[in-house]
Parts: C-alpha cells; sequence; structure tokens
C-alpha cells in the first residue's frame, strides 16, 4: 500500500510539472494614443513632452510594452499650419509607437505632404485599407503587423479613415472600405498565427461597435471620436485616449498560454488604467525641443493685428450649430478678398474651440489657431439653385453637429431642423431679396469645399473663377481684412435662423 501511495503521488506530481510545462503567463500593456497634434498641450495636461514621458516610464519597466498610435497628429494644429506637421512627427519619432494608423487630418495637405511626413517616421506605418493610385502599397507602409512579446504572438492590422475623401484631402489615392478591409485582415492574422489581433484604427464609433460584434478582433485601439473611452464586453476590448494627450489609456492584460489536446490555447483577461498627464513630469528631451518650437512661434506670431469691440465665439458646438460672430468675420473677410456675392464656409474649419472677449486684440496666432489647415480663397460662379444645395447639404448633420455646418455672408438663411434632410431649408435671401434659384451668383469659399469636402460636392460642378494656383490664404484673407478695419465689432445678427 506505501508503494502504491508513493507511486500516487509521484504520478500526480508528474501530472503537475507536465501541466506546467505546458502554462505560460505573461502580460502586456497597451498603451494608446489619438488626435494629438498640439505640441505643447492645454497648459497644465496633455502635449507631446508628456506623452513622451508616460511612454517612456512604461518601457522603463521592463515589462512587455506595445504602444499604437491612432492618429490625426500632423494637422490641424497652429505651427502645422506653417511647417505642415513636420514638427509632430520630430517630437513623436523621440518615443516612437510600435505601430501608427494615419487619420483623416493626415492628409490636410494633401497627399504629397502626407507621403513626405510618413518618409519621416522613424516608426511602423500600418494602414491596410490605402493604396496609391495603381492600388499599390504605399512607401513604407504595410497593412499589417506581427510582432511578439514573450512567447505571445500579437499581429495588428492598421485602418485609416474611410471619412478622408470628404473630410480632408488625400487627393488620388484610394482609401476602401475600413471595417471590411479590417475584418478581412483579421483572419488573415489569426490564420497567420496570431494570438491576439488588435485593430488600431482611427474609425468612428459606428465601425468600433460592428468591429467588436464581429468578434474577430480582440483589442481595438481606436481615435476620431475624442473620447475617454474603456470597454470590455467578456470578450472584445476597446479604448480611446481623448485627444491631446489629455489622457492616455493603458490596458494590462494578462495572458494564460497552454496546451490542450495538442492544440495551443490563449486564454486572457484585461485591467485599465488612465494616465492623467496632469499628474506626468514632461520628459526632458521633449520638452526641450517644444520650447524651442514655442519660442521660435512666440517669435513669428504674437503680433497684434486688430481689436474686436464684440466678443467672439469659435468653440467647436457653437460653430458646428449656429451663425457665430467667428465664422461671420470669417466669411466676410472670404467674401472681400474675392469680391463675391455671398461666402460659404464650413463651421467645421475653424478649430480654436476657444472664447476672445471684448477688447482682445486678435494677433496672428489666433487667426492661425482658428485657420490651421493651410486651405485657399476660391471664387466660384455658382447658381441660386447650387447655393439652395449647398445649404441643404451644411444643414444635414445638425444632430450630430457636423463639421459641414454653414457660416455664410452676404446672404440670410431661414431653416427649419425638423424637416428631413434636404427639405430643411425655408427661405434665402441675398442683399435683401429671395434667392433666385435660376439666377448666376459669385461665391467665396475654401478650396477643401470647392472640392467637394464635407459632402459639398455640388460645388464641384461649378465654374472656378480663381484657380488653387492663384488664391490666396484664407488665413491670410482674414488678417488682411482685420488689419484693414484695425477695429472690428462681429456680431451673431440673423444670417441664419433656426425656425
Amino acid at each position: 500500500m506505501r508503494a502504491f501511495h508513493r507511486l500516487a503521488v509521484f504520478a500526480a506530481f508528474a501530472f503537475f510539472l507536465s501541466a506546467q510545462a505546458f502554462a505560460e503567463q505573461v502580460t502586456v500593456s497597451f498603451i494608446q494614443t489619438n488626435d494629438i497634434d498640439k505640441f505643447e498641450g492645454s497648459g497644465e495636461r496633455g502635449g507631446f513632452a508628456r506623452l513622451n514621458a508616460v511612454v517612456k516610464a512604461e518601457r522603463a519597466k521592463g515589462s512587455h510594452v506595445v504602444y499604437g498610435h491612432a492618429g490625426d497628429m500632423i494637422s490641424p494644429s497652429l505651427l502645422s499650419g506653417l511647417d505642415k506637421g513636420e514638427h509632430t512627427i520630430m517630437l513623436t519619432n523621440l518615443a516612437p509607437p510600435d505601430a501608427f494608423t494615419p487619420g483623416n487630418h493626415e492628409y490636410d495637405f494633401g497627399p504629397e505632404v502626407f507621403l513626405k511626413r510618413m518618409a519621416e517616421a522613424k516608426f511602423p506605418l500600418l494602414a491596410a485599407n490605402l493604396r496609391d493610385p495603381d492600388g499599390k502599397l504605399l512607401p513604407n507602409f504595410s497593412d499589417t503587423l506581427m510582432i511578439e512579446r514573450g512567447p505571445l504572438k500579437i499581429g495588428i492590422v492598421g485602418l485609416t479613415s474611410d471619412e478622408s475623401a470628404h473630410a480632408s484631402s488625400p487627393g488620388n489615392l484610394k482609401i476602401a472600405d475600413a471595417l471590411e478591409t479590417g475584418l478581412a485582415k483579421a483572419k488573415e492574422l489569426r490564420e497567420a498565427g496570431a494570438d491576439f489581433v488588435v485593430a488600431l484604427t482611427h474609425s468612428g464609433r459606428g465601425e468600433d461597435r460592428a468591429m467588436v460584434e464581429s468578434r474577430l478582433i480582440d483589442l481595438i485601439m481606436t481615435g476620431h471620436d475624442q473620447d475617454l473611452l474603456i470597454n470590455y464586453d467578456g470578450r472584445v476590448a476597446a479604448m480611446e485616449s481623448y485627444e491631446q494627450a489629455d489622457y492616455v489609456s493603458i490596458a494590462d492584460i494578462t495572458f494564460d498560454i497552454s496546451e490542450k489536446d495538442g492544440k495551443r490555447v490563449v486564454k486572457w483577461h484585461p485591467s485599465f488604467r488612465v494616465i492623467d498627464t496632469k499628474d506626468v513630469t514632461p520628459d526632458p528631451e521633449t520638452k526641450a525641443k517644444s520650447d524651442e518650437l514655442a519660442a521660435m512661434l512666440a517669435k513669428e506670431l504674437d503680433v497684434a493685428i486688430g481689436t474686436t469691440t464684440t466678443p467672439l465665439d469659435s468653440r467647436r458646438a457653437t460653430v458646428r450649430s449656429a451663425e457665430a460672430a467667428m465664422g461671420n468675420l470669417v466669411a466676410d473677410s472670404l467674401r472681400k478678398a474675392v469680391d463675391a456675392d455671398v461666402a460659404i464656409t464650413n463651421g467645421g474649419g475653424l478649430r480654436g474651440n476657444k472664447e476672445y472677449p471684448a477688447g482682445h486684440a486678435i494677433t496672428r496666432k489666433d487667426v492661425l489657431t482658428e485657420l490651421p489647415f493651410g486651405n485657399r480663397t476660391m471664387k466660384l460662379q455658382v447658381t441660386g439653385a447650387t447655393i439652395l444645395s449647398a445649404l441643404e447639404n451644411g444643414f444635414s448633420e445638425i444632430e450630430d453637429n457636423g463639421g459641414r455646418f454653414p457660416q455664410v455672408s452676404g446672404m440670410k438663411v431661414v431653416y427649419d431642423a425638423a424637416k428631413p434632410k434636404g427639405q430643411r431649408v425655408v427661405s434665402v435671401e441675398v442683399a435683401g431679396k429671395p434667392l433666385d434659384v435660376n439666377a448666376k451668383y459669385t461665391l467665396a469659399t475654401n478650396d477643401f469645399m470647392a472640392n467637394g469636402g464635407d459632402g459639398y460636392s455640388v460645388f464641384r460642378e461649378a465654374k472656378p473663377l480663381l484657380t488653387v494656383r492663384d488664391a490666396k490664404l484664407m488665413a491670410n484673407d482674414v488678417m488682411v481684412y482685420v488689419s484693414a478695419h484695425k477695429t472690428i465689432s462681429p456680431a451673431v445678427e440673423g444670417r441664419i435662423v433656426k425656425k
């Protein structure tokens, strides 16, 4: 009996050792950021120096780390209006991500600048749904990436925003459906041996939900909506880090790797951290570079060009939902610059997201903060029907505070938000007279909208009276307008009336 007992104990111990031999546990920290274009942050939070400090600190722990950047950095910041985002690549290179996928703002300065910036990156570029005009991979880009962290194989698919064609200026670059492409690539990664599949994507919440529901992707690291998102439904995890690196989301995922019936089994469970960068000491190397940039920028832009006697409001919720004094100033400047009958510019093109008090001395920096995209002022010949169609488009996303909301000059518009899309414009007056749908008018707008951006496809059919080559920068036109008047008094005056 004693011999049998000893044998049984030995067999049980051997089985335990055997099980242990096939079981391994590893933890990987997934760091995620998105939508960071302002190098200096907001003051007490955010900015590249704090973001890089978080990344370097996590890597210094000696544990397994995967750092993903979900895009939108080379625009639309103030400094990007001058150097077309070159500084953002330089700062990101100081703490390079393991993978980066471009957001819609990466294309704001056109495909040539986009490709130039991406060539400067010292980190992997992923965009499975992005191709050149001939359908080929772009230089320096890959569809997916397979990386190892300990015994774990992690597959990452990058997906750029498929809204970029109308939300930015990718030119002749081809962007396929992000969801369809992402799910197909996720299957390929799994078949190639990935234990864990990550979608690094710049996409809207609807696409994110569809990826979750597909059950083909384990972790979604997303950008674009600029939310602070942490979600886990027991099968799929998702996260987003707000904007400007004010917060940094980290998923610490513990993996249990074993073998059952000769097959590899990987189980995992996440825990999440949100780093408030208000409590982060900036990375010295990055801060030194940022300080140099700030000094250079201040010297170039802190020059007053005029004074406003009225308050100005460029907050996102304002310029995307109603007539705004800031919108009137910009629209008036465009109309004056090209001597047009009317002007329409998109509220989403105003990016300052701030309030200016009455008596504020307007600087070049203020103007470029509001208009960082480097857009040019276009003059088109249009019919009244074109104007009507454009306004209907402008009011078509008011429920979502869409960037296409119009800010106008030279006209008065009444609309009814309760009506169906395409039937919301109640009346339009130009120079005090009802709009004649058959008459011809001259219209000032920006080159983004003139090319059909933000859904203004009707402008592509209009006759250009000024070529892009000859057009001036919108920001310069606003500066000239303010400088010429010295004292301005823009106000909400009933140009856009909600019925």
